[in-house]
C-alpha cells in the first residue's frame, strides 16, 4: 500500500482525511499511483492530470523524501521509502 497525502481541496472533493492508502501492483511510479487514486476515488479523475493527454496539471506537484518529483518522468520509480510505505507521497 502506498500512502498519499492529498491537498485540502482534493481531500474535500474525495471526502477523505489528510492521508489515503492505495494498492499498487508492479512498479511504483507517479503514473501507477495516479491510476490507483483515480480507480479508488473516481471523483478525482481529471483533477490531477488531463483527461486526454494524461499529463500532470500545472498546479499539481509531487514531493517525497524532501525532493520535488513534479518534473520527473511519470514512469520513473518513486523513492524506496514511498514504495515501501514508510513515507507518503505528497
Amino acid at each position: 500500500m502506498i500512502r498519499v497525502v492529498l491537498p485540502a481541496h482534493l481531500r474535500s472533493l474525495a471526502q477523505v482525511g489528510s492521508e489515503i492508502s492505495v494498492p499498487i501492483t508492479g512498479a511504483v511510479t507517479q503514473r501507477a499511483v495516479l491510476d490507483a487514486i483515480e480507480a479508488a476515488y473516481p471523483m478525482l479523475r481529471g483533477t490531477m492530470r488531463d483527461h486526454v493527454t494524461q499529463q500532470r496539471r500545472a498546479f499539481v506537484r509531487f514531493f517525497a523524501d524532501e525532493q520535488d518529483l513534479s518534473l520527473a518522468s511519470p514512469d520513473a520509480p518513486l523513492p524506496a521509502s514511498v514504495a515501501e510505505g514508510r513515507e507518503p507521497l505528497l
